[in-house]
């Protein structure tokens, strides 16, 4: 598993906290929802929706914290879109919209909060909504932003069970 981590250039912290971990262990013990959506992004390539699903309700752990209609719209687009409830233009649309708004945002009014929902809503293999929950919630404290890592963590588990990773461990 190390070997894959270092191939596909997964950062030191991860590197450090993997060490000797099986697939199955990391799966099972990772903390952070970044970090499996990250990987997620990088061993399933082909699956955007099930990895827009988990972004979609990574960010929702912020939703309550945006103001902008657009941001919100977007996290339930994502998520709609993870369901196969909505198309890719409507996914489109709503990144596009939440990224105005998020590139509008001052730091002052939530704007790690307003990233989570474009990130959710991004059509590409961009895994960070997750981060920028973590982010807006260490703004308000330590304990707040390791809660949100971990239940984001939880989150991914949830809707990217083991089973449908594309994960070789003899790598």
């Amino acid at each position: 598993m190390k070997q894959l981590l270092i191939k596909i250039d997964a950062c030191e912290d991860a590197l450090e906290w993997a060490a000797d971990k099986s697939w199955k262990e990391i799966y099972k013990t990772c903390h952070r929802g970044d970090w499996l959506l990250w990987l997620f992004a990088k061993t399933n390539p082909d699956d955007l929706q099930r990895l827009t699903l988990a972004k979609g309700y990574c960010a929702k752990t912020v939703i309550h914290l945006m103001k902008d209609e657009r941001s919100i719209k977007a996290v339930k687009i994502a998520i709609k879109f993870g369901k196969g409830k909505a198309s890719r233009e409507e996914l489109d649309a709503a990144y596009y919209a939440a990224a105005y708004v998020y590139a509008a945002a001052s730091v002052y009014d939530a704007s790690a909060a307003y990233a989570a929902a474009y990130a959710a809503a991004y059509a590409g293999y961009y895994a960070s909504a997750a981060y920028y929950a973590a982010a807006y919630a260490a703004a308000a404290s330590y304990t707040a932003e390791k809660e949100n890592q971990q239940l984001t963590a939880d989150i991914c588990r949830k809707y990217l069970p083991f089973k449908i990773w594309n994960i070789n461990e003899t790598i």
